[in-house]
């Protein structure tokens, strides 16, 4: 009987082995361009290929892996219900775009990315921390 199962390791190999591919050859792409770019221009020593690995493993730690790329490609729905409320806010008066706001805070919890406190009176906080204790 034929099952999905018998080819995950032949499946895993594979990606292994093209994640090692692609890896190789961007050191060798930026061990490239360090010894034909950065020693001509800043004067700095020649890398190996294990250095070049290292200075793209470091890049990529430090600068992230590109893992939200796919949020830049929206679907044409999001996009066009994006548009379409950019249009909205764009046409409301200041006093509307207030109101949406409080209305926002009030269903969501505070704050447009939670419940940070970005709009609160820290004084305030404080002196009823002074009163409870």
């Amino acid at each position: 009987m034929y099952t999905k199962r018998r080819f995950w390791p032949l499946k895993a190999l594979g990606i292994l082995v093209i994640v090692s591919a692609v890896f190789s050859l961007l050191s060798y792409v930026v061990m490239l361009l360090w010894n034909n770019v950065l020693v001509a221009v800043t004067h700095v020593g020649l890398v190996t290929f294990w250095q070049a690995a290292g200075i793209l493993l470091l890049s990529k730690i430090l600068f992230g892996f590109g893992g939200r790329s796919f949020k830049k490609h929206r679907s044409p729905q999001e996009h066009a219900w994006r548009t379409e409320m950019i249009g909205k806010w764009q046409n409301m008066t200041p006093e509307e775009r207030k109101k949406f706001k409080e209305e926002f805070r009030n269903r969501c919890g505070g704050g447009w990315r939670g419940n940070r406190g970005w709009d609160r009176d820290f004084g305030k906080q404080e002196e009823k921390q002074g009163e409870a204790l």
